[in-house]
């Protein structure tokens, strides 16, 4: 049979198409179709598990501490400093891990910064504060996989959202730049979640090599019998709309895939699945006229930074995964004509201690560095480049930045901060950023000043 149930046909709809209720006709418009300005893309790149900072950007030799400060912490798990990659950030030399050449290159040409000692905060925090245990000034269930993805997600860091800053963002833009789009305005390409919901905004989901059609109607025959199936009429109206959504799913999926046919990105990627992802990304750019979106956003994912155990082998091949996937996305956005306006960016829930544990692994906990890419102010783009942005922590372990003892780093910059920082770049007018994230308020400045 074609499909077992209706639940089966649901839910593999759902796992093809994505929430794609809203989209309209496709391929009628173009990029420039509302009058709010030129096409501009974000690109999260989301480390899930929670990515090690310290083993990622090191001080070697900086005007507060060095290289011996960050190895007495680190123990067995420190990177020889032989082996570090240098780069620059004013007269401070840092290293970045030996797996990130690709992203050395970008920050020491200006197409990368660094974000330092980011997380969740509600407001700034001391090492005396987190330590006084006031619940209402902290961000709930610190260290909890589940709890600090949605946090960083929904950027709201003690309570609960049913909307993800990305969802927000686009709900806020739609009017102005998005009001001719005939596509979503969102693509994930890796499991979003939270991120990706606003109150109107949903995101198409589009697998690696473009969008799927429904699992076992893989035929031009089979495919009609399940369309017209779904126009069978039984009087349910909740069953009615459910048909309608799927159905517009389905042309979704076949419109996407005819337009994907003729987008060939020629840039070389890794065969990895960050690397698909990021490939499918350029692809989706490449055809952005067809698109009618002004402002669009992508959500890819890699997994496993989990690293309680055996952590250096990890994230040598998860870092290298990175760094390769990430050089050639932007030489594809250069191809395809998208660099001066694409900002791509990482998240991860928390970081790592920087004291091991006993299983050549490290542990859940708060703070960690972040990488910004985009084009330089200097070639046209918008990114302030090859510096670091925020406060480089003390990696003295029990010191004022440690929430324990343990290098577990009291963050020095928000997520609130970050994602409003480029939510600004992007056309959310300061006026706005307050309903789009509420804690914002609650810090210095809500501009980091990495993007122009």
């Amino acid at each position: 049979m074609l499909i077992k149930s209706r639940r089966d046909f649901m839910k593999a709809a759902v796992a093809s198409v994505g929430a794609v209720g809203a989209l309209g006709k496709f391929g009628e418009m173009n990029a420039m179709a509302s009058s709010g300005g030129p096409y501009q893309a974000l690109v999260c790149i989301f480390l899930a598990g929670g990515n090690d900072g310290h083993n990622t950007v090191i001080p070697i030799a900086t005007g507060q501490q060095n290289y011996n400060l960050y190895a007495q912490g680190r123990q067995t798990l420190a990177l020889s400093q032989a082996s570090l990659l240098h780069i620059q950030n004013g007269a401070d030399t840092y290293g970045l891990h030996p797996q990130l050449k690709e992203i050395q290159g970008l920050y020491n040409a200006g197409n990368a910064a660094v974000v330092a000692n980011l997380g969740m905060l509600v407001q700034p925090t001391t090492r005396q504060l987190y330590q006084s245990q006031n619940l209402s000034k902290l961000p709930a269930q610190l260290f909890s996989h589940s709890d600090q993805t949605s946090q960083w997600q929904s950027a709201i860091p003690n309570g609960t959202s049913p909307t993800g800053w990305g969802g927000r963002v686009e709900d806020n833009l739609a009017a102005q730049y998005n009001a001719g789009a005939a596509f979503s305005p969102i693509t994930s390409t890796g499991g979003c979640g939270l991120f990706c919901t606003g109150q109107q905004t949903f995101a198409a989901t589009v697998p690696v090599g473009g969008a799927s059609l429904l699992i076992g109607a893989n035929t031009p025959s089979r495919l009609a019998a399940v369309q017209q199936l779904m126009t069978f009429d039984n009087g349910l109206k909740l069953v009615q709309a459910a048909n309608t959504i799927l159905n517009r799913g389905v042309g979704f999926s076949t419109a996407l895939n005819a337009a994907l046919a003729t987008s060939k990105v020629n840039t070389i990627f890794p065969n990895t699945l960050l690397g698909s992802q990021l490939q499918t990304v350029a692809r989706i750019m490449k055809i952005r006229a067809a698109l009618g979106i002004g402002r669009q956003v992508f959500f890819c994912q890699l997994g496993g930074f989990d690293t309680h155990g055996g952590q250096i082998g990890a994230q040598d091949a998860l870092l290298q995964d990175l760094s390769q996937s990430v050089g050639a996305f932007y030489a594809a956005t250069q191809e395809v004509g998208t660099d001066q306006n694409t900002v791509t960016f990482t998240a991860s829930e928390f970081g790592r201690t920087l004291q091991p544990n006993g299983n050549a692994g490290t542990d859940h906990a708060w703070g960690g560095h972040h990488f910004v890419i985009g084009t330089n102010t200097a070639a046209g783009g918008p990114l302030q480049g090859g510096q670091f942005f925020g406060q480089f922590p003390s990696l003295a372990l029990g010191g004022p930045d440690d929430a324990n003892s343990r290098g577990t780093l009291i963050p020095t910059t928000s997520v609130d901060q970050y994602a409003a920082t480029m939510a600004q770049w992007f056309g959310v007018s300061a006026q706005n950023v307050g309903s789009i994230f509420p804690y914002v308020a609650n810090f210095q400045t809500s501009n980091l000043g990495f993007l122009s």
